[in-house]
């Protein structure tokens, strides 16, 4: 009997084109299918074909099929929409001393609702739980450091799902969690979470269904905008065939 096991290798990271779409990576690609049906390049039928199969398409990869054969989709790389931060702020970037205080000995504490952020906050549970909840928060500033310590205690942390979140720390027989979110927007806030867990726990993660409101319509108007300058191409294009 051969107790040797083989070594487990690790998976390489997956290429560019095996990334799971975003719906920012699909609206880039139905843009360019839009301008090419506005230029000319693909006719109605092709554009709805292609639409549809945008519409469907799982991976980075699988978008850029349906643009590989218009100049737009050669113009810059093809890659994913977000832009990475850093896991920790530039040093000095954030004051040391804390916009606020969230303490819970014993007891619970909750921030939540609309509330100012600040740049710098920290949540301390000392047998008790915190929950930080900024899904509905105004955000003056782009960094937010929240320090999170747990004794015996629990500290939820909550953000919108459209902005980028980072964590440093650990946990001393506890847990200390952080998913992991990268935004699509440059300007969207960053939250970093840093902290410990003593026999307790720090958990960090996005809330479902809940977004920061003025990226949301700074989005919007952007492609708003786009969509009337394609409207005016297409517009143009069909007098033109009409003789008008």
């Amino acid at each position: 009997m051969d107790l040797q096991k083989p070594a487990r290798t690790q998976d390489a990271a997956p290429g560019v084109t095996e990334l799971r779409a975003s719906d920012a990576d699909r609206d880039r690609v139905a843009d360019i299918l839009r301008e090419a049906l506005a230029e000319g390049r693909l006719t109605a039928d092709e554009h709805a074909e292609r639409v549809e199969g945008v519409l469907h398409a799982k991976t980075v990869g699988e978008l850029e099929v349906f643009i590989r054969d218009l100049p737009a989709a050669h113009q810059g790389p093809a890659a994913p929409a977000y832009t990475p931060v850093p896991p920790r702020p530039a040093p000095g970037a954030i004051p040391a001393e804390a916009d606020a205080n969230v303490v819970a000995v014993f007891s619970s504490a909750v921030r939540r609702g609309r509330w100012r952020a600040g740049r710098r906050l920290h949540a301390y549970s000392v047998f008790g739980s915190v929950e930080i909840d900024l899904s509905e928060a105004i955000f003056e500033y782009q960094q937010v450091v929240i320090k999170a310590i747990s004794v015996f205690g629990d500290v939820q942390i909550r953000v919108p799902e459209n902005v980028s979140l980072r964590g440093t720390g650990g946990g001393v027989l506890g847990n200390f969690e952080v998913d992991t979110l990268d935004s699509v927007d440059s300007d969207a806030p960053v939250v970093y979470v840093d902290g410990w867990a003593v026999l307790g726990n720090v958990e960090a993660r996005p809330k479902r269904g809940k977004r920061v409101a003025d990226i949301l319509d700074r989005v919007q108007s952007k492609v708003d905008r786009k969509l009337e300058r394609v409207q005016d191409k297409v517009d143009r294009k069909m007098r033109k065939h009409l003789g008008r």
